[in-house]
């Protein structure tokens, strides 16, 4: 994980400011003993939740840090909090951290970070592509965006190198393999968001295309366990999960309610553990990328990180438990980050705002 060794925090600084269905029982021993194993990408926390990537053999943090819109501000406006939040995360032993050159300033941000932590090169980056080039089959716009990403985040070689949203996949999957080739990335991936789009993951997986896929899996929406998650796990393949709190949805359908006694069991103290939990629980997934931009949502985040998981058993008692709550089935027709419409107002948002103003008649 090559990093440059120039002063980062000073010249980071200042581009800151510019640059704007399996079986659980068989995995059980193997949980257990990746949860206790320290290696070299837990620092000196060995005690947090770990995997192995099947290809490789480094260990990654089972829960990792997303980036989309919370990590996302305007130039000038401070990012003291955030910088709270990565801390907070580094602190408690997280090792994975999932940005990409669309997320507005956040990329920027997550390198700035990244400099000013003594331990940068035990950080997982996962960092994304997503460029069509100016004709078929054009890779100069890709490979522009690869230079900016490794300036930006300080690295000379990204862990791992994901095609966004699977766009322009046929040119940019075959330059990342040679990137891959050069030394200049590990792994190689492909991500999206949306379940509709699971189909083509799998179909990518199947073809032996990838290192790694990044899907949506949540306790409301399990579309991946049917095919995807399994196809990983048989072909070796990495999984990242994005979605998991369903963009604060989740959060919003349990507000006034209880947590279950049962969740003691599994070490849960709070709603957002308890469903980070249930996800990382599936033997088939590496790390799960939780977003904030609240310091003590990220305290609590990672708490989920220690301590035992839920079987599959417990799993079916926690998604009937959930089935009882009000509101559940419908989370799919909720807004993201319900009741926090105006929270992140970052570079994304205000380009948001611009198209919709431009539509009005």
């Amino acid at each position: 994980m090559g990093q440059s060794k120039i002063n980062r925090r000073g010249f980071l600084g200042t581009m800151g400011a510019a640059a704007t269905g399996l079986a659980f029982a068989s995995h059980a021993a193997a949980q257990t003993q990746e949860t206790n194993a320290a290696s070299p990408t837990t620092g000196s926390n060995p005690d947090v939740l770990t995997r192995t990537l099947p290809r490789t053999g480094e260990r990654v943090t089972a829960l990792g840090l997303g980036t989309f819109l919370t990590f996302d501000l305007k130039p000038g406006d401070r990012r003291d909090a955030l910088r709270q939040v990565f801390e907070r995360y580094v602190a408690a032993g997280g090792r994975v951290v999932d940005t990409s050159p669309l997320y507005g300033s956040a990329e920027v941000s997550v390198g700035q970070f990244m400099g000013e932590f003594d331990g940068s090169d035990e950080i997982f980056l996962a960092n994304k592509v997503w460029s069509t080039g100016e004709y078929l089959g054009d890779e100069s716009h890709a490979m522009e965006s690869f230079r900016q990403s490794r300036m930006r985040t300080w690295r000379d070689t990204i862990n791992l190198m994901q095609c966004h949203s699977i766009t322009n996949a046929p040119v940019v999957v075959p330059l990342m393999k040679a990137w891959k080739k050069e030394g200049l990335i590990r792994h190689v991936g492909v991500t999206h968001h949306e379940s509709a789009a699971q189909d083509q993951l799998l179909a990518i997986i199947q073809r032996d295309d990838v290192d790694f896929i990044q899907t949506n899996y949540s306790i409301f929406n399990r579309d991946a366990e049917r095919r995807l998650l399994p196809a990983a796990a048989d072909k070796g393949v990495g999984v990242l999960i994005n979605l998991p709190l369903e963009k604060a949805r989740l959060m919003k359908v349990v507000e006034g309610h209880e947590l279950p006694g049962f969740a003691a069991e599994f070490g849960a103290t709070s709603w957002a553990q308890f469903f980070l939990k249930w996800v990382m629980a599936h033997p088939a997934v590496t790390s799960v990328l939780c977003g904030t931009s609240n310091p003590d949502h990220m305290s609590d985040n990672v708490q989920a990180l220690k301590g035992p998981l839920p079987d599959e058993r417990m799993r079916a008692r926690m998604v009937a438990h959930m089935e009882t709550i009000p509101g559940f089935g419908s989370i799919g027709t909720m807004p993201w980050y319900p009741g926090k419409e105006n929270m992140y107002e970052g570079l994304i948002r205000e380009a948001q705002a611009n198209a919709a103003q431009r539509l009005q008649p």
